[in-house]
């Protein structure tokens, strides 16, 4: 008996390989960390540890809006970060408002955070200038083709064409 399977449009992408090689490379300094000891902390939070580092205790917002991300997706992190031990809210300049500031865990590593910040810029830089297209260059050429036609835009004309889309 023949089984009629629907083509499975997901074993197609053009993203995926960046993704994946995104992925990677943040397994990667996490791998740096790990030997370092520095145990539970995740590449991701590091950018708002070095911002509270530099800027002192904020609200989320106002971290949110520091390192232009949502409020919704800083405030996940933020839980993630706490239940993890690196930040702790703290009531801010007046009882109806919470700031988010660094535990001294996170105080005490901080310095080496910000020299792996500096070197995976420079590692950056490094690969960049080894290959033809630097990936910067791609993200200025696709902001700037967005520019002319948004991403929305974009699928939505395909979808006109589609009749599953109905």
């Amino acid at each position: 008996m023949a089984h009629n399977h629907a083509i499975d449009p997901t074993q197609q992408s053009l993203w995926r390989p960046l993704r994946l090689l995104h992925a990677s490379m943040d397994a990667d300094i996490a791998r740096i960390y790990s030997k370092q000891q520095i145990d539970g902390l995740k590449p991701s939070f590091v950018m708002e540890l070095l911002r509270l580092h530099a800027c002192g205790p904020m609200t989320i917002a106002e971290l949110a809006e520091s390192v232009q991300r949502t409020h919704s997706a800083l405030s996940q992190k933020v839980a993630a970060m706490r239940t993890a031990g690196w930040v702790q809210t703290v009531v801010g300049d007046d009882a109806r408002t919470r700031k988010v500031t660094l535990t001294d865990k996170a105080r005490r590593v901080v310095d080496r955070l910000a020299a792996e910040w500096r070197a995976t810029e420079a590692a950056v830089a490094e690969l960049e200038a080894e290959i033809p297209y630097p990936l910067s260059q791609v993200v200025t050429d696709i902001e700037r083709a967005l520019e002319r036609k948004s991403f929305h835009d974009r699928i939505a004309e395909k979808l006109v064409s589609d009749p599953a889309w109905g």
